[in-house]
């Protein structure tokens, strides 16, 4: 009895995952973006310990592993989607004139970014490669990315950036998600310069950029992430 509560804690963190994901979509819908990155953090909390607990447990189960990729979707794919979709639909967003006939359904194409966010989870869950490092843009970044921006600069987005701007970098953000560029993770093996030299040289910037910028700075901090990533593999390859 104890066993099978134990082995159901993990899951069900998962499942507050979940249930925040899906009240992110419906903030985003209802263009409420505040509330909307604030469960997706929800999310990303629940995401970060589920993980964690099934290792403190020796609890891990297949199950799991599946109710992890779905919960991932809704929060970190569909919800920034979601968002992204709300902006887009917003009456004031700019749009080319030879586009305003279809200018009703345009927005839809964000949802481009949930199809890319999919394909990235169900590769992250076959790719041995991906133990202690990512390949890609890992999904809860991107969900960040888009939130924190979308919430920090609304009013400029709307009325000075054209909507097919602003898809063109959905587009990016959705190649970017399946690449085969690698990623640093921030798992502390020990807290040695040597073996952490590029998560330390991300925290140093990334506590100035969240102090100067605020919400805004968190989707500085993911850009700063896809940065040092390729500064790394090009050195990598250098030497």
């Amino acid at each position: 009895m104890t066993h099978q509560i134990k082995s159901n804690i993990p899951n069900t963190v998962t499942c507050l995952n979940l249930f925040s994901g899906c009240i992110a979509c419906i903030m985003a819908f209802k263009t409420e973006y505040e509330l909307a990155l604030l469960f997706i953090l929800f999310s990303a909390v629940f995401d970060f310990f589920d993980g964690m607990l099934a290792r403190l447990l020796h609890a891990p189960s297949p199950i799991g592993k599946e109710l992890d990729s779905l919960s991932d979707n809704i929060s970190f794919g569909i919800a920034p989607s979601f968002i992204i979709f709300s902006l887009l639909n917003e009456p004031d967003m700019v749009y080319p004139a030879f586009l305003m006939d279809i200018r009703e359904y345009i927005p839809y194409l964000a949802f481009v970014m949930a199809v890319f966010s999919a394909l990235r989870l169900a590769k992250f869950n076959i790719d041995e490669r991906q133990t202690s490092s990512f390949i890609g843009l890992p999904t809860p970044a991107n969900a960040l990315f888009w939130g924190s921006l979308i919430v920090g600069e609304k009013d400029f987005l709307i009325n000075h950036v054209n909507g097919v701007i602003i898809l063109l970098f959905v587009f990016l953000f959705s190649y970017l998600l399946i690449s085969e560029i690698p990623m640093f993770s921030l798992k502390f093996k020990n807290l040695s310069w040597k073996g952490n030299k590029v998560s330390f040289i991300f925290l140093f910037i990334c506590i100035p950029l969240l102090l100067w910028l605020g919400i805004r700075g968190f989707s500085a901090v993911i850009l700063w992430y896809i940065i040092l990533s390729l500064i790394t593999k090009k050195s990598k390859q250098t030497f």
